[in-house]
């Protein structure tokens, strides 16, 4: 493994290059929809719903996949892919058979390299960055994430204003293209053997061990459920944010990059906080109170119209994204720390699962419930399901933690206080030595 700090910052510049790019698609692709396949907020859930569907389908076997691949081609591979699906929405727009079901077929495309993409590139973090600098070197990440969603949505109006929702597409196709080129001068890494030197468990082995890690273990459990409840109110967000600003708040694109950046300010604010934050209250601490930040986010996104609608929804946004970072890098971090290595992809891949399945659920039954009550009204909603979290990590052990760690550290202490105490009885229960010579 190595720590220098070339291959992280080649690292960080791979992610945050590809990252520009993804937002601007995140922005670009659902105005495609709205404005120029004129789609209603069914389609545009759907259409949400496709961006994600392949954690369904491929998040479980995707953790074991990427065990048996090389870790670098795995991404560069992805990033290849990815940049030729979104390459064809332009072409097909250019050729005038552009429609629905392309963007869809598209955003699926995207996604199963998307799945492939992630498992292989956080389990491929921890070794280009020594254990102790885990947590910073994610809240870099994250806030570098953050900084693409504050920039990348603004940027994707202002191209979309003045290029068009398609063609704007180009850009994350570049960014791809780069990302895959840095990778490339990265070392190679692959996961290592079995310790005892035998065969590789069969595919289903794996993927239950995985599986069975993460839903037995007493902090990565609720810590996942967590992660459920804000992916739900994602997707529901996800689904219905670009339909609800351009219908309902009359919106321009322009104005939409702009308010959708909001989500960029509260996550590169809470990532440039959330070393501080861990090091004051803990990160357990961080986690529950999460929650409770994010519902007052939520609540406030889809009140009032017109100038007061837009502040409204920018605010609250900005809340909301500022309220997922936090729990987000502490969880992650702790995944990193506490899984084994050999199982860390697995851990990976059934986190992101089980966690992202919830995306795609959100943005369909939000598309169906919005054309029938309003998308205001069932944003509004989404916000209550939020107050769930607390309360799942409130049931957990992680109510009587400072930090997701400690929960490991009493397990090795209690280990080692038990082998002290059975040493001792062994010595109290062997009888003196009473051979002759």
């Amino acid at each position: 493994m190595t720590t220098s700090a070339r291959p992280f910052w080649t690292y960080w510049a791979a992610s945050t290059t590809s990252g520009i790019g993804t937002a601007v698609t995140a922005v670009a692709l659902p105005l495609t929809a709205v404005t120029v396949l004129d789609a209603g907020p069914v389609e545009t859930g759907v259409l949400a719903a496709s961006s994600y569907l392949a954690w369904v389908v491929l998040g479980l076997p995707a953790g074991a996949i990427v065990h048996r691949l090389p870790l670098r081609a795995t991404q560069v591979v992805a990033d290849l892919v990815r940049a030729a699906a979104i390459l064809t929405v332009p072409l097909a727009w250019w050729l005038g058979d552009l429609s629905l079901i392309h963007l869809v077929l598209a955003a699926l495309a995207i996604n199963v390299a998307e799945v492939f993409f992630f498992t292989a590139n956080t389990t491929f973090l921890p070794t280009v960055v020594p254990q102790h600098e885990l947590t910073s070197r994610n809240s870099l990440v994250s806030g570098t994430q953050a900084a693409t969603q504050l920039g990348g949505p603004s940027a994707a109006g202002l191209l979309v204003q003045a290029v068009g929702a398609v063609p704007a597409l180009l850009v994350d196709v570049a960014s791809y293209l780069a990302s895959a080129l840095l990778l490339r001068r990265l070392p190679e890494w692959r996961e290592p053997a079995p310790a005892d030197g035998g065969a590789r468990p069969g595919m289903g082995a794996m993927i239950a061990e995985g599986w069975r890690f993460v839903v037995r273990h007493p902090v990565m459990a609720p810590a996942t459920w967590w992660a459920c409840v804000v992916n739900l109110v994602c997707g529901v967000q996800a689904g219905l944010f670009a339909f609800y600003l351009v219908r309902d708040l009359d919106a321009p694109p322009a104005m939409v990059g702009v308010l959708l950046a909001a989500d960029g300010v509260g996550a590169l604010l809470a990532a440039a906080t959330t070393p501080w934050l861990v090091r004051r209250f803990g990160s357990a601490r961080v986690l529950l109170v999460d929650g409770l930040v994010g519902f007052a986010g939520a609540l406030l996104i889809p009140l009032g119209s017109g100038a007061l609608g837009w502040l409204c929804f920018a605010i609250g946004t900005l809340v909301f994204g500022a309220s997922v970072v936090p729990g987000s890098v502490v969880t992650r971090t702790y995944r990193q720390v506490a899984s084994p290595p050999e199982l860390l992809s697995r851990v990976m891949a059934t986190v992101r699962f089980v966690s992202w399945s919830m995306i795609p659920l959100g943005s369909i039954v939000a598309g169906v419930l919005a054309a029938q009550v309003g998308s205001a009204s069932v944003l509004l909603g989404s916000a209550f399901i939020l107050l769930l979290g607390p309360l799942i990590v409130g049931l957990s052990p992680v109510r009587r933690l400072r930090d997701l760690e400690d929960y490991d550290e009493g397990l090795r202490s209690g280990s080692s206080k038990n082998a002290s105490s059975r040493r001792a009885d062994a010595s109290a229960s062997t009888p003196p030595n009473t051979s002759t010579r």
